[in-house]
């Protein structure tokens, strides 16, 4: 009972171990990620359409029921760029942005995102995001990053522009171009550029005039913070919203409200689905990153308990006036570099927080927008890697072209038809190589008991025997496929009075591949052919015994290949 609590609760467990050089780590680690999170929560909220102080809210409960729940020491949750973007473009289909119903949809859509993640917990359905395949999720990402820093262009500009899509976006911008407002242009542009000079130049910058890497560092990840101080006192003491420059305007001064989400059945049936997929893509960016993070500390995280973490988290922020959350990879990043070593890291975030909400907002009343779009088009130009694409067209043209695909269809018709077609292309990519096993002619290496490939390696082969090695797990998919290749391989030569099907790499048989292996038995019987099996693992065996196979089989089934061919040939003689 004790292991079960344990075992949800990973507290107990590094809980009992905490002291005090843990505390003042953590401790240290939770300012530097308070400092980075303030105008990055900002930001996410206002990607995601909601009120600024959305993005505290969504920053603070979901961190410390993360910190309670999850296995990570370093993963860092809140609003992260994609899953925002992916709230916003399914509540702009669903009720009208600005609205008090678009922000109880978002409560209604962390909560539906939360019990998802909890069930596949409980569940233990982790197993799940194995069925995205990386490169297509690079491929997906950085489409979504495009659409993001697009999406962002009109608060820079200080435009007004709408769309799901890169199509719809660059459409609306241009048609708009003629309102652009000079001033935000300027307060927007200089933050871009520098932005990038502070995570390109700042650092060496300030290496140069003697400060350690440490400090230099930490400054360099505080650079959002002193873009948002510059522009903040420019607006103030210049006076530019007369001229027209979008401020955040008034943040209330309070820590998270007790929110009720709608649970209507209506609501929930249109939310199912996009909360389904926000819960994929937030869960397999969240895991990649702790389990990243948690190799370079030799520390293991339970991908099935992270699960129920992230949906504790979800929950919070349905609760709390939040929207959807999930580990970040930028802050999960600076938080690990900056020397967390437990989860209290994440609640003394929290505490920064609730800090930052009940004191600081009204210091960023004048904050302009413009420079939360340019902290938010900075930070997901990061994600940008198309080299992904060189990478997969030298390494598999098919990798190539779930990862065009993905990326094409995620910047023409919007990321949720994107994820759905990398949830699918990842599928089909898995049936599509396992449908069609490599299968290898194979002969013995003289003087040794190894057989190999008989088109890659000089070896002994009996001209009425044909041994063929099946170098993947026998199912529905690629079951008729087998039957084929021995079909070809055997029928138009009259010498082979023996089919040898070596099976080290044969992990399972499903019943569809068993009904095939009947019908190459009755079919090489015909023939006057004899079929045997060799190198049958433990497992598949024990299946294979509990059928009448093994009593119909017109040879044997063998220990080793090297066995198979003596027995052979021995009887032969």
């Amino acid at each position: 009972m004790t292991h079960q609590i344990k075992r949800y609760l990973p507290i107990l467990n590094w809980g009992k171990r905490y002291d005090h050089t843990a505390l003042t780590n953590d401790t240290i680690a939770a300012v530097i990620v308070t400092i980075m999170l303030i105008p990055q929560s900002l930001a996410y909220a206002l990607l995601a359409g909601l009120p600024p102080e959305a993005g505290l809210y969504a920053s603070i409960v979901p961190i410390i029921l993360y910190s309670v729940f999850g296995t990570s020491s370093a993963l860092a949750v809140g609003p992260v760029a994609v899953v925002s973007l992916m709230t916003a473009a399914t509540l702009n289909n669903i009720v009208e942005q600005g609205t008090m119903g678009y922000a109880i949809a978002a409560l209604s859509l962390a909560a539906l995102s939360g019990v998802i993640l909890l069930g596949m917990g409980l569940f233990r359905l982790g197993f799940v995001a194995n069925f995205l395949s990386h490169p297509v999720i690079a491929g997906f990402i950085t489409a979504s990053g495009i659409i993001i820093a697009a999406s962002q262009l009109k608060h820079v500009f200080g435009i007004e522009a709408e769309g799901h899509n890169l199509l719809q976006l660059a459409g609306s911008l241009i048609g708009e171009l003629e309102n652009l407002n000079p001033i935000t242009t300027l307060i927007g542009a200089s933050a871009i550029g520098f932005l990038f000079w502070v995570r390109k130049g700042l650092g060496q910058q300030l290496r140069k005039i003697g400060l350690g890497a440490g400090l230099s560092s930490t400054l360099v990840k505080a650079g959002p913070v002193g873009a948002v101080v510059l522009s903040t006192l420019a607006v103030w003491l210049l006076g530019l919203t007369e001229q027209g420059v979008q401020i955040v305007g008034h943040v209330p001064q309070s820590l998270p409200p007790l929110t009720m989400p709608d649970l209507s059945p209506t609501l929930l049936h249109q939310l199912l689905l996009p909360a389904f997929l926000i819960s994929l893509i937030g869960f397999v960016e969240s895991v990649s990153v702790a389990q990243t993070l948690a190799a370079k500390k030799r520390e293991r995280i339970d991908p099935d308990q992270e699960l129920i973490g992230l949906g504790a988290a979800n929950i919070g922020a349905a609760f709390t006036g939040g929207f959807p959350v999930t580990g970040g990879f930028a802050r999960s990043v600076v938080n690990f570099d900056a020397g967390a070593q437990t989860p209290a890291a994440g609640a003394f975030t929290a505490i920064g927080l609730a800090v930052a909400a009940l004191l600081l907002t009204p210091l960023i009343y004048f904050l302009p927008k413009a420079t939360l779009a340019a902290t938010i088009i900075v930070a997901v130009l990061s994600l940008v890697d198309f080299s992904i694409l060189k990478r997969a067209w030298a390494y598999s043209k098919a990798d190539f072209i779930a990862v065009l695909s993905t990326m094409v269809l995620t910047l023409g018709f919007g990321v949720e038809v994107g994820v759905m077609a990398g949830v699918i292309l990842s599928i089909l990519m898995h049936l599509y190589k396992t449908s069609r096993p490599h299968i290898a002619e194979v002969g013995l290496i003289a003087g040794t008991e190894h057989f190999r490939n008989i088109n890659r390696h000089t070896v002994q082969t009996h001209p009425d025997i044909v041994t063929l090695r099946v170098d993947e797990s026998l199912y529905f998919a690629n079951a008729r496929y087998l039957e084929d290749q021995i079909q070809d391989r055997v029928a138009d030569d009259e010498q082979v009075r023996h089919v040898i099907l070596q099976c080290s790499a044969v992990n399972d048989i499903d019943l569809s591949a068993l009904e095939s292996l009947e019908m190459i038995n009755l079919r090489l019987g015909e023939m006057g052919v004899t079929l045997h099996l060799s190198e049958v693992k433990g497992p598949v065996m024990d299946k294979l015994q509990a059928q009448h196979f093994v009593h119909e089989l017109s040879g044997e089934i063998h220990l080793t290949q090297f066995a198979a061919i003596q027995h052979i040939t021995a009887n032969a003689n």
